[in-house]
């Protein structure tokens, strides 16, 4: 493939894109009516249990009338602050990846990384932040991503695990994939740093991430071992990427309210603070700091398979050269930039980004199953 064709920039609407909602497996299955449709997906919790004794959280989401067998595994990383479920699995319209994923075919698994969510949390995240180092550096990612490729493999009965990852969820997806691109059948990464540049607006040097006494270091004094985050503290960047000034027209408030919400559910301490907070490890922070000064933690030349490379225009994370230099360097990649489009691109409307994004993503994740069974063209008909 070419440089030249490997690049493009998605503009418009989605083309016969299928919506929904999806989730995982666990002992307790729950059947929800899709938001968006009469359509209902099944949802199930289940949990890895690791040999240090500590577990990850994953949940599974299927349309519930998916016929068994001969579909493919999409898992599905969160990034630095939020975890899975508010991420990728919002009870409202327009608020659930993974649902979307579904309705198109795929078998769908939402991950918690150790410290997040529902997922083991080091026990120096019950001390005050300054007692630890930053938490969850990339090597611990890249561990609970490959434990949790097993365990879905397993599950699914796929030999191999599509993996999406939004932002630092795809800087780590892809040092997993990069280690062990035996387990991974596609890659998805969007809104991904790489180190490409040692340039960065908000995160590389002069940034707070950097340590004003050893220039080129993280702040690991000022960050300690995690961060709390308030629902206040959700929304700026946020805010600031959308191009227009009517927010609410960019951006659903019942996906920004369900947003807030699921993440400070997602701790449960976080109504023992005022204001409430939920804990976020700072090892996502450390890592992004080498990235945005050009420092590289897996190498794109070591993807061997098929990688889909998505960037919002107005994302303030990544950068123009990242992408590039990932689908330039990856052995068989595409680049998709959209428009106007924000971080969030995933959980804005429809015609800020949102069907455009799907649509990217759905047609690279080839689903095993064929167009013509009837829970398919239920989905592309919504």
């Amino acid at each position: 493939m070419t440089n030249e064709a490997k690049h493009a920039v998605v503009t418009g609407r989605s083309r016969g894109l299928g919506l929904g909602l999806a989730a995982i497996v666990g002992a307790a299955i729950t059947v929800a009516p899709a938001l968006a449709s009469e359509q209902t997906f099944a949802r199930s919790d289940r949990f890895i249990d690791l040999p240090s004794g500590e577990h990850l959280f994953v949940r599974e989401v299927r349309w519930s009338g998916m016929p068994a067998g001969g579909n493919s595994a999409v898992l599905l990383v969160h990034g630095a602050r939020v975890p899975g479920l508010a991420s990728f699995d919002l009870p409202v319209p327009g608020g659930s990846l993974a649902a979307d994923l579904a309705a198109a075919g795929h078998l769908v698994y939402i991950l918690d990384l150790r410290g997040y969510g529902a997922s083991t949390r080091p026990a120096a995240m019950d001390e005050p932040p300054a007692v630890s180092a930053p938490l969850m550096r990339t090597e611990d990612a890249v561990a609970d991503l490959a434990a949790a490729v097993d365990a879905i493999a397993q599950w699914s009965g796929n030999s191999k695990v599509s993996i999406v990852g939004w932002a630092t969820g795809g800087h780590w997806a892809a040092a997993c994939a990069a280690r062990y691109p035996q387990k991974v059948d596609r890659l998805v990464l969007y809104n991904t740093l790489y180190g490409s540049t040692s340039d960065h607006k908000t995160l590389g040097h002069g940034s707070p991430l950097e340590d004003p006494k050893n220039p080129g270091t993280f702040n690991a004094a000022a960050f300690g071992g995690y961060k709390l985050n308030t629902r206040a503290s959700l929304f700026p960047a946020w805010d600031d990427a959308i191009p227009v000034e009517d927010k609410a027209s960019w951006r659903d408030q019942r996906v920004a309210d369900a947003y807030a919400d699921a993440a400070l559910a997602s701790d449960e301490t976080s109504e023992t603070r005022q204001p409430p907070s939920f804990r976020a490890p700072t090892g996502a922070m450390a890592d992004s700091f080498e990235l945005a000064i050009g420092k590289r933690q897996w190498p794109a030349s070591a993807l061997s398979m098929p990688v889909l490379v998505i960037r919002s225009e107005n994302d303030f994370w990544s950068r123009p050269e990242d992408a590039r230099a990932i689908v330039d360097e990856a052995p068989d990649a595409e680049l998709v930039t959209i428009p106007g489009a924000t971080h969030f691109v995933h959980l804005d409307r429809d015609n800020a980004g949102r069907s455009a994004f799907l649509s990217a993503v759905t047609r690279f994740l080839k689903p095993t199953s064929t167009p013509e069974q009837p829970w398919s063209r239920a989905a592309s008909e919504r």
